[in-house]
């Protein structure tokens, strides 16, 4: 006779555990709730809209080199 008993605790178990994990679940606030969401990667940056997405590279520094005469000899500088 205690089968009935064992049914209706295990599914008041089975309850309870369901609402402390949503109620876990909401305790969490989200970071950004904006409609344009972008991240800043190791390379690269990407933005994602509603509708589109755009992936932006870092540019890349500009190295000018120039040749200089220095005691007869040219000789390669770059700045």
């Amino acid at each position: 006779m205690t089968k009935p008993r064992e049914k209706d605790m295990r599914s008041l178990l089975l309850i309870a555990s369901a609402l402390l994990a949503f109620a876990a679940t909401m305790t969490f606030e989200a970071k950004d709730a904006n409609a344009v969401v972008c991240a800043r990667g190791v390379y690269r940056a990407g933005c994602a809209e509603p509708n589109a997405a755009v992936v932006v590279r870092k540019p890349v520094p500009v190295v000018r080199c120039t040749r200089v005469l220095l005691n007869g000899v040219y000789v390669k500088r770059c700045v």
